[in-house]
């Protein structure tokens, strides 16, 4: 069976920022908080302080993954022309988004550099409390600011490009599963992704389905399943309660409207590799056709347009000529 990791992170050189401050990488995979809160953010022998392309793609190919999409998060910092060069080198086996802090006093230089100069067709917003913009920021909603408005009205002019979210938790002010409904209906020519399916919990399934219902007559909404996992606190495999979550998003959206990905390196550390890209095939969740749409055909419907492909094919950045 063909795989598409939908939420995989390069990282080039690890400098993160959320609420706990700015991020130090101490070597064999560890980093440190300015707060002084210690992780474990590489699995051991990915990388010391980095999981560069190569790194990756050695993963991919022993666990049988054919392409992968590069997302960005506070977490390592966001690594946009490191992504840039990677899916340049690896364009069958990358499509890569970018990221921006949209109060920076730069911010649409930063976008239309991204989209015109360096081709992306896709942005991610980490936007949570707990790991995003929301730890740094005054609280705000991407559906009612105004200076997150410019950039949407921006987009607008480039359809099929993709708008992935992860807000968090619903304990956070940043979770506003209703606010990717009203963009979605503002926008419909713009596919929008809801990460780690919308941070579920096995024991409250009735949040989890008031989500999915209002985003269920959506068409261009969907989810990915990535580090639900570490959500829910599982390392049994197959992931019993990622199970009663993953079944509740088939119901009510249907396996077209879904897909895996691991949400590595860091979830990695929690899960091996193997599991996360393996667990679904381990459980009768989806029918063998419906797990080939949710394990390879729905990410690359969404992310690798053709057009979107060659954007970034085609794009020569005007300042290092790469």
């Amino acid at each position: 069976m063909k795989k598409i990791d939908g939420h995989l992170h390069l990282v080039r050189s690890v400098s993160g920022i959320n609420g706990k401050g700015r991020m130090t990488p101490l070597g064999d995979g560890k980093a440190i908080w300015d707060n002084g809160t210690p992780l474990k953010l590489i699995p051991d022998g990915w990388g010391d302080d980095n999981f560069l392309a190569e790194s990756a793609l050695k993963v991919m190919d022993e666990n049988g993954i054919n392409k992968s999409v590069l997302l960005q998060g506070s977490l390592y910092a966001f690594q946009n022309f490191y992504t840039y060069q990677s899916v340049k080198k690896h364009p069958d086996r990358f499509i890569g988004a970018f990221s921006f802090d949209p109060f920076s006093a730069d911010a649409m230089t930063i976008v239309k550099r991204h989209v015109e100069d360096l081709g992306f067709r896709t942005v991610k917003f980490e936007i949570s409390e707990g790991g995003g913009l929301h730890g740094y920021h005054s609280p705000f909603r991407l559906d009612t600011d105004e200076t997150i408005g410019r950039f949407f009205h921006y987009i607008a002019d480039y359809p099929g490009f993709v708008v992935t979210v992860d807000y968090g938790d619903y304990t956070q002010l940043s979770y506003e599963p209703e606010a990717i409904v009203n963009l979605a209906k503002r926008y419909p020519m713009i596919d929008f992704v809801v990460c780690h399916l919308s941070f579920p919990n096995a024991d409250h399934l009735n949040r989890l389905e008031n989500a999915l219902r209002q985003w269920e007559p959506l068409p261009n909404i969907s989810t990915e399943i990535s580090a639900i996992q570490d959500i829910e606190g599982e390392t049994e495999f197959p992931f019993p309660r990622c199970q009663k979550d993953v079944a509740l998003a088939k119901k009510i959206l249907g396996p077209q409207r879904i897909f895996w990905g691991s949400d590595a390196p860091w979830s990695a550390t929690f899960n091996s590799y193997h599991n996360l890209s393996s667990w679904l095939e381990a459980t009768d969740i989806f029918t063998e056709d419906e797990l080939e749409d949710v394990m390879y055909n729905n990410p690359d419907r969404i992310y690798f347009k053709p057009q979107n492909v060659k954007a970034v094919a085609e794009a020569v950045d005007p300042v290092t000529g790469e």
